[in-house]
């Protein structure tokens, strides 16, 4: 189909929405640069294709949670995918799935994600998007395979299984960091899923919190040894949600019951921090781990959470500060 007879279409997909979105938002010149000192130069071997034109194809493939073949084979016959990539066809091929192989590597191996992370909250900060003082924090397990059909007979040693409930799970924790007032998330951290929430709490916390949210996994987190022995946090207001249990007087008492109202307060806060998760893993897809290894799937992460930041972003209608502050 021509480009005349898409400009007749009676509605826009919503893929290609959201692309043009994330197009508009995304600084691709501050990215770019950060990616152009480890890049190849060109000097040996074939000419590498543009930064831009690679990162934009790794963006979709983590996005849309595909495969290096996959990603491939839809910008072939997404039309919405191809625009975003700003390819012509007469011109030039989408680039293999070895060449995005490599590439992801080279930005694994460089942090780059992270760094991707980190400007995104720079900017959100800079322009006012960001607030300070306190921070909501969280955990959620991503599946991984505990099948040992393989090549190599075995599971990911870096993958535990942990009970939630009644259940058990193999797998992986992210930790996030999320601010209190605008609900963006600032940290994350990756960890096997057997590691306890409350261990990974002051990694969450910025230098300037005086308060921290939490559910009742983190009951108990102001007594742990790194947070008395530090003085910045030896002093925060720790709001954390009770365990059911803990509230002794009955549900069919008819007078106020101030504990479960402070609770609810506390939840209505504490709530925001489920907002991105939920992001990464309906929209982006990405319920269960893709790589072997922590690092691998962190890398991954950092780009989801940046991205899920800017669609928070977009929808509560501040991409006009974030892009001209």
């Amino acid at each position: 189909m021509s480009r005349s007879e898409y400009a007749h279409r009676k509605r826009i997909p919503k893929r290609e929405m959201f692309l043009h979105q994330m197009d508009d938002i995304i600084p691709w010149t501050r990215w770019v640069d950060l990616i152009r000192p480890v890049y190849p130069n060109g000097k040996r071997g074939r000419p590498p294709k543009e930064i831009e034109c690679m990162l934009r194809m790794y963006l979709m493939q983590v996005w849309f949670n595909l495969s290096d073949e996959g990603i491939e084979d839809a910008v072939y016959d997404s039309y919405s995918m191809k625009n975003f990539l700003k390819l012509d066809f007469r011109k030039e091929q989408v680039p293999d799935a070895t060449t995005l192989l490599k590439f992801r590597h080279l930005l694994e191996d460089h942090g780059i994600g992270e760094k991707i992370f980190n400007d995104i909250n720079a900017r959100l900060l800079e322009v006012g998007l960001m607030m300070k003082g306190g921070t909501i924090v969280d955990a959620t397990i991503i599946s991984a395979p505990s099948s040992t059909k393989n090549a190599t007979n075995t599971r990911d040693p870096e993958m535990h299984q942990t009970r939630k409930g009644n259940q058990w799970y193999h797998g992986m924790k992210i930790h996030s960091g999320v601010d209190a007032g605008t609900g963006y998330v600032h940290t994350i951290t990756a960890t096997a899923a057997n590691v306890h929430d409350i261990c990974e709490a002051k990694k969450l916390l910025r230098e300037d919190d005086h308060v921290m949210y939490g559910d009742s996994g983190y009951l108990g987190v102001e007594k742990r040894e790194e947070i008395k022995g530090d003085e910045r946090f030896s002093h925060m207001d720790f709001r954390i949600v009770k365990r059911p249990s803990q509230h002794r007087i009955k549900e069919s008492y008819q007078g106020i019951d101030y504990d479960r109202l402070e609770d609810r307060r506390k939840s209505s806060i504490r709530c925001k921090v489920e907002h991105p998760f939920l992001i990464v893993k309906k929209q982006f897809g990405y319920a269960k781990v893709v790589y072997r290894g922590l690092q691998k799937n962190l890398h991954r992460f950092f780009l989801l959470f940046g991205s899920a930041n800017l669609l928070m972003c977009i929808r509560a209608g501040r991409q006009v500060e974030f892009c001209y502050g």
